[in-house]
């Protein structure tokens, strides 16, 4: 077991592409791509790459701890009970579990997480 991880921003293998579930979906045609890079504590913690283009969901966290640094592009969040917060290129931020509110990709979106189940 390896004590440090180097996350790959621009991974040369190939990732996982989904969409989001339907009753999730609320504008556009996002697609996503991820590129899982390290797994700890039993499943618990994950890390890696993930992109979005343009389109609106509702993120719901549930019991998920995420932190976000964005690489590229530009998203809004609206939190379900709170106003719009933009995110580009360089900022970071957390979603805390029990989060639910509207994520918009303006920009294709590219951005590193690590999230703690």
């Amino acid at each position: 077991m390896f004590l440090l991880k180097t996350i790959d921003t621009n991974p040369a293998f190939a990732p996982r592409e989904s969409s989001p579930l339907p009753e999730r979906l609320i504008a556009g045609n996002p697609a996503f791509k991820t590129w899982a890079q390290d797994v700890a504590r039993g499943e618990m913690i994950h890390t890696g790459v993930w992109e979005a283009t343009p389109g609106e969901t509702r993120s719901i966290k549930g019991e998920t701890f995420e932190f976000c640094h964005i690489l590229a592009g530009v998203v809004e969040i609206t939190p379900e009970d709170g106003d719009p917060v933009v995110y580009k290129a360089g900022d970071s931020f957390v979603m805390k579990p029990g989060f639910v509110g509207v994520w918009k990709t303006i920009e294709t979106v590219r951005k590193i997480y690590v999230t703690v189940m």
